[in-house]
């Protein structure tokens, strides 16, 4: 299952070039994150109740296609999980006819907000919180 938030461009949020200035990506990005985080059930109070919070440990990001002012972006978010203290979360940005603007690959981690370290099995822990863990790929 892959997840998918649309996002109109704002005016600014353009660089010089006219385009999406690339810092915003990462504003995109994350947006969806949370988003899909939501979607499965998960709230910003959910995770503090717990006393975790995800983290960004990675983010790349491959242009190809510019966005402009009025541009609408569909932004997914796979999350890929393997054994140890991170996942991966794959997302693409495409326009509403499919054509790919960017995709970002991210690694990710559960802080102990705490003691201010990575959490084990962090699948385990989203598992355990989400209402719908089919939406994180669980």
């Amino acid at each position: 299952m892959t997840f998918s938030v649309r996002i109109a461009v704002r005016g600014y949020e353009l660089d010089g070039q006219g385009h999406v200035n690339n810092a915003v990506y990462f504003q995109y990005g994350d947006h969806a994150r949370w988003e899909c985080l939501r979607a499965a059930g998960i709230s910003v109070d959910d995770l503090w109740d717990h006393g975790i919070g995800p983290v960004t440990l990675e983010n790349t990001i491959r242009y190809h296609r510019e966005l402009r002012a009025g541009d609408e972006v569909d932004v997914t978010c796979a999350f890929e999980w393997g054994e140890g203290k991170t996942f991966r979360v794959r997302q693409e940005f495409r326009r509403p006819d499919g054509e790919l603007a960017a995709e970002m690959t991210g690694v990710g981690g559960l802080m102990d907000l705490e003691v201010r370290r990575l959490l084990d099995d962090p699948k385990a822990r989203w598992r355990a919180l989400a209402r719908t863990p089919a939406v994180l790929g669980l």
